[in-house]
Order: structure tokens, then C-alpha cells, then sequence
């Protein structure tokens, strides 16, 4: 009684399609996060960062709304330095995020700040 065992074969292409969904995987991801530094997406991560200090937006940290004033301040004037400082090297588009972004949040913040409401 004899009897050969048949040959077992293992198919591992599984191995190179792994790795490469891998660096697939990878590479989506930073396309996703990774931005070109620009001015003008600088200029909107701080808005959004005011908006969050403001209690306006949901803070994507915590999934909590959360004020701080105080913070809320100090990005919108920090915005104000970007402004003065960055005068005669902005094209129109920056201009225009950066206008845009600071008349809305010194509204936002006033309104805040003095009736704890910064809806309209």
C-alpha cells in the first residue's frame, strides 16, 4: 500500500496583492491629507479652527461643540496679523478668503460675545 500523497500547491500571489493594496492604501491617505501648502489653506485651517473656538462648528476631535473665546480671539487676530502682514503678496483669491473670513468671524465673535449667541 503505496499511495502517494498528492502534491499540495499554495497559491501566494495573495502576498503581492496584499502589498500592493498596501501602498495603495498608503497612498490614498496622503492624497486625502496631504495638501499642497498654500496660503489660501493655511488662511481656512485657522477660520475652521475659529469656528470650532467659536462653538459654531463641532470640534472633529471631541464630536463636541466647545467654546473658548479667548481662543476664538487670538486665531481671529491672528488672522488680522496674517492680513497686514501678507499686504501687496496675495493674489485676489487669498484676498478674498481672507476678507471673507475675517468680517464673518468678527461678526461671529461680537455677537458672542455679547448676546452668547453668534447664530444670526
Amino acid at each position: 500500500m503505496n499511495q502517494e500523497q498528492p502534491e499540495k500547491r499554495v497559491d501566494e500571489t495573495w502576498k503581492d496583492k496584499a502589498q500592493q493594496d498596501d501602498l495603495t492604501s498608503e497612498e490614498a491617505i496622503e492624497d486625502r491629507f496631504m495638501h499642497e501648502p498654500t496660503l489660501a489653506f493655511f488662511l481656512t485651517s485657522l477660520g475652521m479652527q475659529a469656528y470650532v473656538a467659536l462653538g459654531l462648528v463641532t470640534n472633529p476631535a471631541t464630536n463636541k461643540t466647545e467654546k473658548n473665546l479667548e481662543q476664538a480671539k487670538y486665531i481671529i487676530d491672528t488672522l488680522g496679523m496674517l492680513e497686514e502682514k501678507t499686504q501687496g503678496n496675495r493674489d485676489n483669491d487669498e484676498t478674498e478668503i481672507l476678507e471673507h473670513l475675517l468680517h464673518e468671524l468678527r461678526l461671529a465673535f461680537v455677537r458672542e460675545n455679547t448676546t452668547g449667541t453668534a447664530a444670526p
